[in-house]
């Protein structure tokens, strides 16, 4: 397995996104390979974790909004880059990555931390990540906070979605943070828009932010029994799980009816509808944050 690795150098010039950088060595479990991930890791040792899973295209920059608010609370606040993003490496080929190998590199990273009284904070591929992860240990979870995301197990796509898709697997270019301010109602700076293009120098780092939208289980997918599985877990969960999804979402809006009365940790909580597009860490951060402080207590 070929992995490349952004050069420092590429970061120089983010702003707003002072947070000091921490790595961790995981081996793919298959190959061997050596895989460093990145993560961002603020707040009290002691104190319960907000573990913030970023999507695709995107890296824990997205959460840069959310992270001081939260330790200010007294919370520790975790937020990984995935492999293939941000300043995590990136497997080279499209064929080195998968669902379920993204799953269990972030487990091992999850498991080699040993993170435990996590209160899950996802959106987008951040959701399908970090419910798998719950489903496979839920013993470290205390809660979940999901906007605009979900789990799929083999419905049917929305069209906005399979544009999207084909948009990623065959369009000659692939203009990361452009895609990202696509995806909110906010407008973003020139330099916010570089943030979201520095972990890839060029064509060759985005492999796995091609080949992700290609990985949800719509459909006849092959993911679609490990998705299942993971319901099962879901069906049972009663710790506190709360739904914040947008109103400007044409992918995800109404995605929260899937979960509550479903899952039964959703029962009487103040789940609520947040102001924004797909990456509505940008358009209403200090929303997405109220939600979070009102499942997790410092």
């Amino acid at each position: 397995m070929k992995v490349l690795r952004t050069p420092d150098a590429a970061f120089e010039a983010v702003k707003g996104f002072d947070f000091q950088p921490c790595y961790l060595t995981i081996k793919d479990p298959e190959t061997l390979t050596p895989m460093r991930v990145h993560y961002i890791d603020e707040g009290p040792r002691d104190a319960p974790i907000v573990l913030m899973l970023h999507g695709e295209p995107t890296w824990s920059y997205l959460y840069r909004h959310m992270i001081g608010p939260v330790t200010a609370q007294g919370l520790r606040a975790i937020a990984p880059d995935l492999i293939g993003f941000g300043r995590s490496d990136k497997p080279a080929s499209k064929q080195d990555y998968s669902y379920a190998r993204h799953v269990a590199w972030m487990r091992l990273w999850l498991e080699t931390l040993d993170l435990k009284n996590i209160t899950l904070v996802c959106q987008d591929w951040g959701s399908l990540i970090g419910l798998r992860l719950l489903a496979e240990m839920p013993d470290r979870f205390a809660g979940v906070v999901l906007s605009n995301g979900g789990l799929p197990a083999g419905q049917r796509g929305p069209t906005a979605f399979k544009i999207w898709r084909a948009f990623s697997q065959f369009s000659p270019v692939f203009p990361i943070g452009k895609i990202v301010q696509g995806g909110t109602k906010r407008r973003l700076s020139a330099a916010e828009i570089a943030a979201y293009d520095a972990p890839f120098p060029d064509s060759s780092y985005k492999a796995g932010a091609r080949i992700f939208p290609s990985f949800v289980p719509i459909g006849d997918n092959v993911a679609v029994p490990d998705q299942l599985e993971a319901w099962k877990v879901l069906d049972a969960w009663e710790k506190p799980f709360l739904c914040c999804f947008s109103d400007g979402d044409p992918v995800t809006r109404g995605g929260q009816r899937l979960f509550v009365g479903r899952v039964p940790g959703t029962a009487n909580q103040p789940h609520t509808t947040l102001r924004g597009g797909h990456f509505i860490q940008e358009d209403d951060p200090a929303g997405f944050v109220s939600s979070i402080l009102k499942v997790v207590k410092p």
